[in-house]
């Protein structure tokens, strides 16, 4: 199974500030660590950076396994690191029902790269941070 490469853990990092504190990110989604959710993140939880990269490599495992699993054409370590990123951004059920990946498996590269930039919406309103982070994932895509 392929796994996360160090220019996809610094993409990913460079989106998602390391936080201590546990925060409602921008849909209300409680969040710790380097971008961490789920059941066990709540109000007022504490972590050390430890933890926080615990979690990051469990969480990029799960995106790795994600994309090892849906993606069935060739990937250059920069189309897979950008989908992880992608992955971990928008969760695997997005990943797994998107056009991106429809498009990807039907070996249309250049049309799966022009989806990324319509990931780019927080409660149907464009926002400026995804755009940033859509924009790198599609380059880091296309930079095969």
């Amino acid at each position: 199974m392929r796994g996360l490469g160090p220019a996809g853990i610094l993409l990913i990092q460079g989106f998602e500030t390391l936080r201590l504190q546990s925060y409602q990110d921008q849909r209300g989604v409680w969040t710790i660590g380097w971008g961490h959710t789920g059941s066990n993140v709540g109000p007022g939880q504490t972590c050390t950076a430890s933890q926080a990269d615990l979690w990051f490599q469990t969480d990029t495992a799960f995106a790795c396994k994600a994309i090892n699993d849906t993606v069935t054409v060739p990937l250059s370590q920069n189309q897979f690191d950008a989908l992880v990123s992608f992955t971990f951004n928008v969760g695997v059920g997005s990943e797994a029902h998107s056009t991106l990946l429809k498009l990807l498996n039907a070996g249309d590269y250049a049309g799966a790269a022009a989806q990324f930039a319509v990931w780019n919406h927080v409660d149907g309103v464009v926002n400026a941070g995804l755009t940033r982070r859509r924009a790198a994932e599609q380059a880091m895509f296309t930079n095969a």
